[in-house]
């Protein structure tokens, strides 16, 4: 990743062609494509299987953000889905943090076809908690987003044995 992807090194921009501040503006890193498992009846992208996509994503993006393999989902606010995908589409979803609470992280979501960048799906506040080994929450220490490497957990923690 260049200083210039990252940010470090460089002066924050205020806004993009479109007039957005740097703050609301998505990334979007993964991509999927639609295929015949995905569809509902109707043909069009399931939406049970677009938010399991989303929230693995998110998963992963508040495991690196807090450095915690043990992040899991509190809520997500209300889901906006915008338009449908179909057969042989090319979505990509984009997260980016909003806040950090002591011992959790927000974020929001978009859903959009790669192609012709039509808005599949948005979802205003997702939270996931960070846990101990106990499966408590705990507190992160974060409050600024990251794009290091720094804070990828480096162990597997063992699983949290079931409660009684």
């Amino acid at each position: 990743m260049t200083a210039e992807q990252s940010g470090q090194g460089l002066p924050p921009r205020a806004t993009d062609a479109q007039g957005r501040r740097d703050n609301d503006i998505i990334t979007f890193h993964t991509r999927k494509w639609v295929k015949p498992e995905d569809l509902n009846p109707n043909g069009t992208l399931f939406g049970g299987s677009l938010l399991r996509w989303i929230d693995e994503e998110a998963a992963v993006y508040a495991i690196v953000q807090l450095g915690n393999q043990r992040a899991v989902t509190k809520y997500m606010s209300e889901i906006n889905f915008v338009s449908s995908a179909t057969q042989g589409d090319l979505i990509e979803m984009g997260l980016r943090a909003t806040s950090f609470g002591r011992t959790s992280i927000t974020m929001t979501a978009q859903v959009r076809n790669m192609i012709t960048r039509q808005m599949i799906l948005t979802i205003d506040k997702i939270v996931f908690v960070n846990l101990d080994q106990s499966g408590v929450p705990a507190p992160h220490g974060y409050s600024e987003i990251t794009y290091d490497r720094d804070r990828v957990p480096t162990a597997t923690l063992p699983a949290v044995p079931p409660r009684d």
